[in-house]
This record gives structure tokens, C-alpha cells and sequence, in this order.
């Protein structure tokens, strides 16, 4: 099933899938949250959000549609998250092959999984690194069961690639000892340092996957996210690390994951379309 009509509303002539760079997958899966439910409503409160959207960005003086922005059909596989990871992976794995430019919308952070496999193995002549955002470390090894749960996330990435995360805020201990604490920037120590930008692009490759978990927003401007936690990042702290690296690296994909929608988070799905428009809008315009 498709979201109609896809993500921007944008004109006819720059969402085809033929004539776009840039492809939207929204994946629907909240199977292994832990807490608040209702990410697998995520990919259609951030479209629905961003048809109220100016596809024009004061920033970087660009409108990133004209590449062309192509909404996919949504992935609703929900029988296991080793399922769902693999139908990510696949659908991702197609859409490289025809030279898109996909950005993941979840859902839970493990749709993230499938992406990072997709990308690691079509770029497996280049070094990768993925650059995560988020409160949590998601190092556990498995959760509840599975190895594929929103916690294990990282655990799984940093299988197939070093991983650089940023906003860290809340962790088990045993997830400390997975830590590299040379690529991990905590909230606590970065809020008041204005030297940790250039330190986190010192620890990335050239080549760059980008993972963005909501919840590395202080609660303050994004309350709508399954596990909240307060000490977070705030809008232009997020927006100006995300301007830094693509300036200085190659940004191959990205994806934005966990928001969870209700009847009174509006500002919370725009907000997150117009972060997912404003990287597009960075990343387009260095190419």
C-alpha cells in the first residue's frame, strides 16, 4: 500500500519513480517496542505532515524536489523483526541497484537494520561508518528474545561497521562495555562544548550512513517518540552537525525512525518531515 499523495505532495513530473533520485521507503514495524507503542504510525504522520511543507529551503537556497522524490510502497511486514530486516534489506538492496538516493522512515529503530545490511553490502569495496543519533546506545545483544530488537540495533550495525553515536544520554551497563567511548558523545558532554562537531567528523570514513533515532531531541521540542528522555539535542545543535558532514563526507542514505504519533503531536510530525527535507536539502546541494 502507498501513502497518496507521497511524501511532499510534490508535483507529478518530480515523483516518479523513473525520473527521481531520491526514494522514501516508510516501513511500518513497531514489533519489538518496549514502551510507548505506536511507531508503526510514524511513516504516514510524516508524510500527511510534510504536504505542509514549502518545498522551497531558505537555507540553502535549493528546491531539493526537483531531483525528483519518489514515495515507495510501504513495507508492513510484521511477522518477526528477522522478517522485517530482511524485507528492508531487499527493498533498499533494488533501489541502490537502480542508483536511488532511499531514505528509510520507520517505525522502530531495528527497520534500521535491514538498511545498514543493504548499503554495507553494496558498498562493500568502500568504508563505511554510520553515524547514529540517538538517546539510547542500542548495544544490547538480544532483548526479549530476539537479536533484532529496537535495542539491538547498533549491535547489529557495527557487525558489518564502525559506528560513531551521538547524543547518548541512557544505557545498561552491560551496553557501557560495548561502548567505544572514543565515538561516543554523550549529551552531558557536548550540550556546553563547541569542539565536538569537528571530533565527530574526525572519527568518520569518507562514506557515511546515517541513522536518526527522534529521541536525540531534548523532550522539550520532541515529546512524540517511544522512549523519551530527557537531556537531549536540540533542533540547530542536529542541524548543524548534519550540515558539518556532509560538507566533509560522503552521505550515501540515511533514515529517520521512532517517532510515535498521537492526536496531539502536529508539531512533532512536521518537525520531522522538514528534518528529513533540510538533510535532503544539504545533501543534494553539495552534489
Amino acid at each position: 500500500m502507498a501513502i497518496s499523495p507521497g511524501f511532499g505532495d510534490i508535483p507529478r513530473n518530480f515523483s516518479s519513480y523513473k525520473d527521481s533520485k531520491i526514494v522514501i521507503l516508510p516501513v511500518t514495524y513497531d514489533g519489538t517496542s518496549t514502551w510507548l507503542k505506536g511507531a508503526d504510525k510514524g511513516p504516514e504522520a510524516i508524510i500527511k505532515a510534510s504536504w505542509n511543507m514549502y518545498l522551497y529551503d531558505t537555507e540553502t537556497d535549493s528546491e531539493v524536489y526537483k531531483h525528483g522524490i519518489y514515495t515507495d510502497e510501504t513495507i508492513t511486514e510484521d511477522q518477526s523483526p528477522e522478517k522485517m530486516v530482511q524485507a528492508v534489506k531487499e527493498r533498499v538492496s533494488g533501489h541502490l541497484n537502480n542508483n536511488k538516493f532511499i531514505v528509510t522512515i520507520g517505525g522502530e529503530h531495528s527497520v534500521s537494520i535491514g538498511a545498514a545490511y543493504a548499503y554495507s553490502s553494496f558498498y562493500h569495496d568502500k568504508n563505511i561508518s554510520v553515524l547514529q543519533f540517538d538517546a539510547h546506545a542500542d548495544l544490547q545483544e538480544e532483548y526479549n528474545g530476539s537479536k533484532y530488537n529496537h535495542a539491538c540495533t547498533m549491535s547489529r550495525i557495527k557487525e558489518v561497521c564502525p559506528i560513531v553515536q551521538v547524543g547518548l544520554r541512557s544505557m545498561d551497563s552491560f551496553e557501557k562495555s560495548r561502548t567505544n567511548p572514543e565515538n561516543a558523545f554523550f549529551a552531558e558532554n557536548i550540550y556546553n562544548n563547541n569542539k565536538w562537531i569537528d571530533s565527530v567528523i574526525e572519527k568518520l570514513t569518507d562514506t557515511v550512513y546515517i541513522t536518526i533515532d527522534v529521541d536525540v531531541f531534548d523532550i522539550s521540542i520532541m515529546p512524540a517518540t517511544g522512549t523519551p528522555e530527557p537531556g537531549g539535542l536540540l533542533w540547530y545543535d542536529v542541524l548543524e552537525l548534519l550540515r558539518k558532514v556532509v560538507t566533509k563526507k560522503n552521505i550515501i542514505g540515511f533514515d529517520v525512525v521512532e517517532l510515535c504519533p498521537n492526536e496531539f503531536s502536529k508539531p512533532y510530525d512536521f518537525m520531522t518531515a522538514k528534518l528529513i527535507y533540510k538533510l535532503l536539502s544539504y545533501i543534494f546541494t553539495k552534489k
